[in-house]
């Protein structure tokens, strides 16, 4: 990937690289006083599993920012157990005819139910909300693992630095230049799969210095798909991106807005994703965000 050298009046673009299992949304900077913005729209990589979503961040100047994948199942049920009843005895013969009865029939096993998980381990995490601002460890007020999940890596979830932002950019992207120009602070996401094994739902916080900035971020942030409202969710838009073929992995991806953070909620399902997945996700950050 290149950036080419600015124009008067235009900002560079850049196209993010291949990456083996992520779709990449494309971020922009805000662009000098005076220049018109450009807008510049490009395909993401594939994820691990066969589908395309074209993902783009569009501000004045055009970088890629990776959305991670993630993904949201349907709750399963406990395995029912079996009704465990106890043989009746035989009735007893008169007297003067020989004693007999029919043996009872050995009971059915109840079969051991699968134990729980473990519980996790109380968070330690602080955080507070105040006007909008965010206080404390980012992490503090990432979307909650359900009962029936399992993160990868720290339930905690992780700090994401520059570093490791820019790990997801071809060498000729400065991603810590063009999070700057945002006034960006800090960033944290962490990643969950429900033990059904299907699906998975990704968090990812992006705080800024500035609520204006946070909301110009998300403002300019939009992928290659005609996006669409998310219920119960103001301030939020959701895109959709169906596989070719029921068999692969279809995405919903979620961007909001709470004071000075940006929220992304990704979730990837097995075939036509349900929208009410991606709205449960993000209401439930969005008010994690606004109570902390």
């Amino acid at each position: 990937m290149s950036v080419s050298e600015p124009t008067p009046g235009q900002e560079p673009a850049a196209e993010p690289a291949d990456r083996p299992a992520a779709t990449e949304p494309t971020p922009s900077a805000p662009a000098p006083a005076g220049p018109e913005q450009t807008v510049v729209e490009q395909q993401a990589a594939d994820r691990g599993l066969p589908r395309a979503a074209g993902v783009a961040l569009s501000v004045a100047v055009l970088l890629a920012v990776t959305a991670t994948s993630a993904a949201v199942t349907v709750a399963v049920g406990k395995p029912d157990r079996a009704a465990h009843v106890a043989a009746a005895p035989a009735p007893a013969t008169s007297a003067s005819a020989s004693a007999s009865a029919s043996p009872s029939p050995s009971p059915t096993p109840t079969p051991t139910p699968t134990p729980p998980a473990p519980p996790r381990p109380a968070s330690t995490l602080q955080g507070s909300v105040s006007g909008g601002k965010h206080s404390g460890d980012l992490r503090y007020f990432l979307l909650p693992v359900p009962d029936n999940a399992d993160p990868y890596g720290s339930p905690d979830g992780a700090m994401l630095s520059t570093d490791d932002l820019q790990a997801q950019y071809n060498d000729s992207v400065d991603i810590k230049e063009v999070l700057d120009s945002w006034g960006f602070k800090d960033a944290a996401g962490r990643t969950y799969r429900l033990r059904d094994g299907k699906t998975e739902v990704r968090s990812e916080l992006k705080r800024f210095g500035r609520t204006d900035r946070a909301q110009g971020f998300a403002d300019h942030s939009s992928y290659s798909s005609d996006s669409f409202d998310i219920d119960g969710v103001s301030n939020a838009k959701g895109y959709i991106f169906k596989p070719k073929q029921q068999a692969y992995t279809g995405a919903l991806i979620g961007i909001g807005v709470v004071g000075d953070v940006v929220y992304e909620i990704t979730v990837e399902v097995q075939g036509d994703p349900d929208k009410a997945l991606l709205f449960d996700a993000m209401k439930r950050e969005r008010d994690r965000l606004t109570n902390g």
